[in-house]
């Protein structure tokens, strides 16, 4: 068990864990010359003899420190509020308070402490303000502790307490990634490097590689202490030490507020979606787009805060929001952050991270608050999943789900309707009824492109994406063309798509002049005249003569050798099978001999080699020009001969 103070300045926290540990806490000189404590101070004892050690975490009370406050109140099972009973409730204890509940820190015990200084009257009263101040939150049953650290009264019965709430910490499931947010740093002669935090997800154990800092350098675990005892292994819930060695690792690239994860949980972002909460002892709005300090584990980074349901929050009052975060953080759903005002002097409110890979765009659309509310009424992933699932048109990256939740897919137990899809980036979870509805939507929309081209063969696949405007990213549209594919629900003719019984139709005028054309290309055999020559012949335009052969070479009637120049595809073949026959007497293809085959000029074989080269028939290396054996116009020939 991990158990934390708060309170106010001077309300004797410290010598409170003194007098339950037998320990000196402010071991700094400058906190024992001051008379107060600065930073994060750690004890350890059992709280009976043979019971394991309690790990406590004694925290500054002073205003200036609520920043080191809050780097230590993370992971921790239980708080003691510390009320001095001759100066009762005092402005950081109710902004300690607010942070506790803020962090939803399971358990609160109130102590009146320095008791022996005031009159039982007086006792009575603080317990009255206390009862007052918790009333309207979640700790408003808490129990209360009349004591004196300087006598000892009242420690004891204390102490029993801490004993029942020790039976009674929940159990939690470490098969997350590992998670730890750092907040000390230092050297041990012998040793290396040492960093401590709570371990706050999953376990580690001595040989590990995690992956350190806003960079993600990899580091490896060589030894560790788990509740300041030497320890194999260690686990979520417990104050953990690890002595770390990686290539160039110094003391100086490890700060309070850096992150060792489990490789694959590093995935640092700076846009966060979030179920905000503004204190209600706020005495403005919330403005959208204010800037702000967030502590986020160890971390404080500014940010500015977009307000998704409106452009002002009142306090106490509850909002989706999206954190622009002007530094890389670490965060999986449900993590507890703090927000402070832009010049860190007091607690805003705070708020649970629902997304923390938040999309730029479309931030405040329907479909986009609809997942947040799924996301904000889910405590885990099995709970968000069908939901998420059910209401995504796009998909989700389970990757992306694996960061979000901290749980790795091989742990997920998936509802048995969900379609997991491959695309050429990974996988995408879809439900079977946004699946078929994305074939239907794409077959009408194939369908609809016909209608208005009926002249046309079909789109590639990027036209199609254009014509269809569906919300898919190009991944996942290519997948779903590729399945109706395979189906045989679309065909494909070289890159156009088509519906299986879609035939290209000429126009009437286009029909007419081709019944004029084509025996002129006909007639002309291996040297057919140019654009110019059959419009001039045609007595139409070149660009209408032009446009009208390249309809005709998509769908396969022509082939265009070179501009403006084109071969039907009957005379094509003869070509494809003089080149096969020629290549059985000579594998090595002569341009010279192909060239008196064909009766023609040098120049114009030539061009017509090279076409075979582009659409892959032939192969030319260097000066030497073969068929290509896998090639289907080869097989045909071959056939065919």
């Amino acid at each position: 068990m991990i158990v934390g103070t708060a309170g106010h300045i001077d309300h004797g926290k410290t010598a409170l864990l003194e007098a339950l540990t037998g320990q000196a806490g402010d071991r700094r000189r400058e906190e024992r010359e001051r008379g107060i404590t600065i930073d994060l101070g750690y004890l350890y004892a059992p709280l009976k003899p043979g019971a394991p050690l309690t790990g406590f975490i004694d925290v500054p009370g002073h205003e200036r420190f609520i920043h080191n406050m809050l780097a230590g109140a993370r992971g921790i099972d239980l708080v003691l509020l510390v009320v001095a009973a001759d100066d009762g409730v005092m402005p950081q204890t109710r902004e300690h308070l607010a942070i506790v509940e803020l962090l939803g820190i399971p358990e609160l015990l109130v102590v009146i402490s320095k008791c022996d200084r005031a009159e039982a009257a007086r006792v009575q009263q603080v317990s009255t303000q206390i009862r007052q101040l918790l009333a309207p939150g979640p700790y408003a049953d808490a129990l209360q502790f009349e004591v004196s650290s300087h006598s000892g009264d009242g420690v004891e019965t204390l102490r029993q307490a801490l004993l029942l709430a020790q039976e009674d910490v929940a159990e939690r499931s470490d098969r997350g990634g590992f998670r730890l947010d750092i907040d000390r740093a230092f050297t041990v002669a012998g040793a290396g490097i040492v960093v401590t935090g709570t371990a706050l997800a999953g376990q580690v154990t001595a040989g590990d590689s995690l992956a350190l800092g806003q960079a993600g350098k990899q580091v490896r675990v060589r030894g560790l202490h788990a509740q300041n005892q030497s320890a194999a292994q260690a686990w979520i819930g417990q104050r953990v030490a690890l002595n770390l060695s990686a290539e160039k690792l110094s003391l100086e690239q490890i700060h309070r507020g850096d992150w060792l994860l489990a490789p694959w949980l590093f995935a640092p972002t700076q846009r966060m979606d979030i179920y905000l909460h503004l204190l209600a002892s706020e005495t403005r709005v919330f403005e959208h787009f204010s800037p702000v300090h967030v502590h986020v584990g160890t971390q404080d980074v500014t940010a500015r805060v977009a307000l998704l349901e409106g452009s002002t929050l009142q306090p106490g009052q509850r909002m989706f929001a999206q954190l622009l975060l002007n530094a890389p953080v670490h965060g999986v759903h449900g993590d507890r952050l703090v927000l402070r005002d832009q010049s860190a002097q007091r607690t805003l409110g705070g708020g649970r991270v629902l997304d923390p890979f938040a999309p730029s765009r479309q931030r405040r659309s329907e479909a986009r608050l609809g997942q947040l509310r799924i996301l904000a009424s889910a405590d885990s992933l099995e709970q968000a999943l069908p939901a998420l699932i059910a209401s995504s048109e796009t998909g989700l990256d389970p990757q992306r789900l694996e960061r979000q939740f901290n749980r790795l897919r091989a742990t997920w137990r998936l509802p048995a309707d969900i379609r997991i899809i491959a695309t050429r980036q990974g996988q995408l979870l879809f439900s079977d009824a946004r699946w078929q509805a994305l074939r239907d939507e794409l077959l009408a929309h194939l369908g609809r492109f016909h209608q208005q081209e009926p002249d046309q063969l079909g789109p590639d696949r990027d036209r199609l994406r254009r014509f269809a405007a569906m919300t898919l990213d190009r991944p996942a549209f290519i997948a779903l063309v590729d399945e109706l594919l395979s189906s045989g629900r679309i065909c494909s003719s070289g890159p156009w798509l088509h519906l299986p019984d879609h035939q290209v139709k000429l126009s009437e005028q286009d029909d007419a002049l081709w019944q004029r054309i084509e025996p002129l290309l006909a007639n002309a055999g291996f040297d057919p005249p140019w654009v110019r020559d059959l419009a001039a012949a045609t007595g139409h335009p070149e660009a209408e003569v032009r446009l009208l052969l390249r309809k005709l070479a998509r769908i396969g009637q022509v082939h265009q050798v070179v501009r403006d120049l084109f071969y039907l595809e009957s005379v094509t073949a003869q070509m494809v099978a003089m080149l096969v026959q020629l290549s059985a007497v000579d594998p090595v293809i002569q341009a010279a001999v192909f060239r008196d085959g064909l009766g023609i000029g040098r120049k114009r074989s030539i061009q017509i080699l090279e076409f075979f080269d582009r659409i892959g028939f032939t192969r030319r290396i260097g000066d030497q020009r073969r068929i290509r054996p896998d090639n289907a116009l080869a097989q045909g020939a071959s056939g065919a001969v």
